[in-house]
């Protein structure tokens, strides 16, 4: 076999499967937190802290891997990954849990952050956009199987069983990764790296987080420990105004086309990712349906997502990313407001409706927006722009379900709600009317927030702009 197959086959299976793991808690999540007899600020960590070693990680590995070696830190993600998925599936209480899936959520990282490079080195210029393709593929499906395969088995073996699947597919990646790959690209050497400015990123995100999860965000202390978060968010970017080699290039947002679709995607990002959440529990804890029948719910949803993204891609360099982006975006505020509405007698027709037009909002501003991006900046500073929107994208990731849970304390008290998604019981008739009305109203705000998107977007210029910076 060809060593681009090779390269292609192996990266391949690890996105997926780095993929398939940050979306497949997502349904099953109420079934976890009452097998363990957790809370929901378990529940928010045990999701949100793999993505969070995805964001973190990702700060920092793009460079680390041009000047150490990229094939040998994904080998070494791929063992991570592997290990991580068996303390996942062992784990016997909510801490136990949170800490496998950091463990996990470092090995993701590790074969997120050197697969499209792994490729490109392996791939001639001429097929290059096949590799990468098939991988953003592999990804997107990976995301969608996720939903499915999680209710399915729980449903059937267990929630411990969506862990235990990826030990035989771990260690096969994990053996063929060590005895096939090689190191193609040339290391970089002498180049330095910002590892404070990364600390400091890294460390303003995780207490903001915490702040957003540890309780009522009415209660002064957990006010205090976010002051202290957006304190030292401050502190990192003033830090990044004066390096030479920043862990994010803030000088970037000085071009409009490039800030205004990072704005746009941060905002969509924030609200996209909190959809399914709460949707999934509005099914499971309203609607009675069991974890299988409501990832199958989600499914149409992810099949737009992956159809539609490479067309909406080609229409947008052709026709302008502006149109496209924009009109995506008022889809998913609709979609989002659509939700807002929804109460115990919704149909299931009508959810069908609200995921599809989510989805083909999402298809429409995603590939747009990232075109827009990334043919605003010059080709040399390429590498470190596509760093500060992946950053900033899963850093709006990271953040959504914390968000949406923050959004439904405003209604219904954090212990209740806690009590409420971690029994794992449908609601009695006396609260069923204020958690539909948390719902309701995380809803609401999350389709203003998308809302508020349509400004930066329609900023960003007609297609002859697009056409002057591809120049």
């Amino acid at each position: 076999m060809k060593y681009k197959w090779v390269a292609l086959t192996v990266t391949t299976i690890g996105g997926f499967m780095a993929s398939l793991d940050s979306s497949i808690l997502t349904i099953g999540l109420p079934t976890v937190l009452g097998d363990l007899n957790a809370n929901i600020f378990h529940g928010i960590w045990i999701i949100t802290g793999y993505k969070l070693m995805l964001t973190m990680l990702l700060v920092m590995l793009g460079r680390i891997s041009d000047m150490y070696g990229r094939v040998k830190l994904y080998n070494i993600g791929f063992a991570v990954f592997t290990i991580g998925s068996l303390f996942c599936a062992i784990s016997g209480s909510g801490e136990q849990l949170i800490l496998a899936r950091f463990l996990q959520g470092s090995g993701a990282a590790l074969l997120t952050a050197n697969s499209a490079a792994i490729v490109t080195d392996a791939f001639p210029r001429n097929e290059l956009g096949m590799g990468l393709g098939t991988n953003m593929m592999a990804s997107n499906l990976g995301s969608m199987v996720g939903y499915t395969v999680s209710g399915i088995m729980i449903s059937f073996f267990g929630w411990r069983s969506m862990f235990l699947i990826n030990l035989p597919i771990g260690i096969f990646g994990t053996i063929w990764a060590y005895k096939r790959l090689k190191e193609v690209g040339v290391k970089s050497i002498g180049e330095k790296f910002d590892y404070l400015g990364s600390i400091l990123y890294c460390a303003a995100l995780a207490i903001i987080l915490y702040a957003l999860t540890i309780g009522s965000i009415f209660d002064a202390s957990n006010q205090i420990i976010l002051g202290a978060g957006l304190s030292l968010f401050i502190v990192f970017i003033a830090f990044e105004r004066k390096q030479k080699h920043p862990t994010l290039d803030l000088s970037l947002f000085r071009i409009r086309l490039f800030a205004a679709g990072n704005v746009a995607d941060f905002l969509n990002s924030l609200a996209y990712h909190c959809a399914p959440f709460i949707i999934s529990l509005y099914l499971q804890l309203v609607k009675a349906y069991t974890p299988s029948e409501a990832g199958l719910i989600l499914i149409p949803m992810e099949i737009i997502v992956l159809t539609m993204n490479t067309i909406t891609g080609r229409l947008a360099d052709k026709y302008g990313s502006r149109g496209f982006a924009t009109l995506g975006l008022i889809l998913n505020s609709a979609a989002l407001l659509w939700f807002s509405t929804i109460n115990k007698d919704t149909s299931y027709y009508a959810i069908l409706i609200g995921l599809s037009l989510f989805g083909f909002g999402r298809s429409l501003f995603s590939s747009p927006n990232v075109s827009s991006i990334m043919g605003s900046v010059p080709p040399s500073r390429r590498g470190v722009a596509n760093g500060v929107r992946t950053t900033l994208h899963q850093t709006g990731s990271v953040m959504s379900i914390p968000v949406s849970l923050l959004l439904m304390t405003f209604i219904m008290p954090y212990d209740r709600l806690s009590q409420i998604v971690g029994t794992n019981q449908i609601i009695g008739s006396i609260e069923l009317d204020t958690f539909l009305r948390a719902i309701n109203f995380a809803f609401l705000i999350l389709g203003i927030i998308v809302g508020l998107a349509i400004v930066p977007s329609l900023m960003r210029g007609s297609r002859k702009l697009d056409k002057e910076n591809e120049k």
